[in-house]
C-alpha cells in the first residue's frame, strides 16, 4: 500500500486522540516513576596527581615514567590490598573490600598525570567520605607497594554541599518515554490502517474495484424524512420550552 503525504496526515488525524493520550500518559508515567520510585544516586570525586619526586628539576623521563605508572595505579587502587585497608580503617561504612571495589571508578585523561576517583551512593556525604578515604589510603600505601612516593591529592570531595543527583535523570527519562511512545503509537496507527480492509469512502471503492464512483448515497437521519412543517413546529416548541425555563 503506497501512501502519499495526504494519506499519512489522514491516518494520523483519524487517530489523533489515541496518539495524544498514549504519549501524554507514557510521559507522565515516566515522570512519576522517575520521581517517586527511583532512588536518587549521588556522585562524589577526588583527583590525584602522579608527580615527579624531585621538585627542583623537571625531568622529562621521570614525567613519562609517571604517565606510564598511571595505568598501574588505576589497577592498584581497585585491589584488595587497598580496599581491605579502607574497610579496616573505616568500619562505619559497613562495606567489605569487594563492595568497595565495585563502588569505586578510576579514570584518567590521556597524557596527563591526573587520576579521578569517583564513588556513587544514595547519600552524597557518604559517597564523599568513601572516595576521600580511598584516596588517603592509596596515597599512604603507594610507597609500601611501589617503593616510590609520587602521589598527591589535588582536591578532596567536599562534604558540606547539596549537589543534584546524577541519577535518575528525570528529563531524559521523560524525553525517552515521549519519543518511544510516539513512535510506537504512530506505528500502531499505521498498522491498524493497514489491517482495516473495510470499504468506507468512494476512494476505497475506486481502489478496491478499480472503477469510478458514479453516485454516493448519503446517510440520512430520522429528521431528514420529516416534512418542514413538522420540523418547524418542533423547533418552536423547543424554543418556547427554553424560553419558559
Amino acid at each position: 500500500m503506497e501512501l502519499d503525504l495526504k494519506d499519512i496526515f489522514r491516518i494520523l488525524r483519524k487517530r489523533i486522540l489515541w496518539i495524544v493520550a498514549i504519549v501524554v500518559l507514557s510521559s507522565a508515567a515516566a515522570w512519576y516513576y522517575s520521581t517517586w520510585f527511583l532512588k536518587p544516586v549521588y556522585e562524589a570525586s577526588t583527583k590525584l596527581i602522579v608527580k615527579q619526586s624531585s621538585v627542583s628539576t623537571l625531568d622529562l623521563n621521570e614525567i613519562n615514567l609517571n604517565l606510564r605508572l598511571i595505568d598501574t595505579y588505576k589497577e592498584i587502587i581497585r585491589t584488595l590490598a587497598i580496599m581491605q585497608e579502607v574497610a579496616e580503617q573505616h568500619p562505619e561504612f559497613g562495606l567489605s573490600a569487594e563492595e568497595l571495589i565495585r563502588k569505586v571508578r578510576v579514570s584518567s585523561v590521556n597524557n596527563t598525570q591526573v587520576m579521578t576517583l569517583v564513588v556513587e551512593d544514595s547519600s552524597y556525604r557518604r559517597a564523599a567520605e568513601i572516595v576521600n578515604a580511598v584516596s588517603y589510603v592509596f596515597k599512604q600505601e603507594v610507597p609500601n607497594i611501589m617503593n616510590v612516593d609520587n602521589v598527591s591529592i589535588l582536591n578532596e570531595a567536599p562534604l558540606d554541599i547539596n549537589p543534584k543527583p546524577v541519577r535518575p535523570n528525570v528529563a531524559l527519562n521523560v524525553a525517552v518515554a515521549f519519543v518511544v511512545s510516539l513512535m510506537a503509537v504512530v506505528g500502531w496507527a499505521f498498522l491498524m490502517e493497514y489491517l482495516d480492509d473495510t470499504v468506507k469512502t468512494d476512494q476505497d471503492v475506486a481502489e478496491v474495484l478499480g472503477l469510478p464512483t458514479l453516485t454516493v448515497v448519503a446517510r440520512m437521519e430520522e429528521d431528514d424524512f420529516m416534512p418542514n412543517a413538522v420540523k418547524n413546529s418542533r423547533r418552536k416548541v423547543a424554543e418556547s420550552r427554553g424560553a419558559s425555563q
